[in-house]
């Protein structure tokens, strides 16, 4: 189950590389440039402007 994970995550990783739009912004949470997306039960946390990606962090969603 791990590997499915994980494997899901990365793709999401080449999802948003190459969706400049991807995900949303999360006001409530932060103020930050960031965006965030899901992904299982995981959030993604970008920097959506910059190449390559930026990956923030990945939180669980609970």
């Amino acid at each position: 189950m791990a590997d499915r994970v994980e494997a899901v995550i990365r793709q999401k990783f080449v999802y948003l590389s190459g969706t400049p739009g991807g995900g949303h912004w999360r006001k409530d949470l932060t103020d930050e440039p960031v965006r965030f997306f899901a992904g299982y039960s995981w959030l993604i946390v970008f920097l959506p402007d910059t190449k390559p990606l930026q990956i923030v962090a990945i939180l669980h969603g609970h």
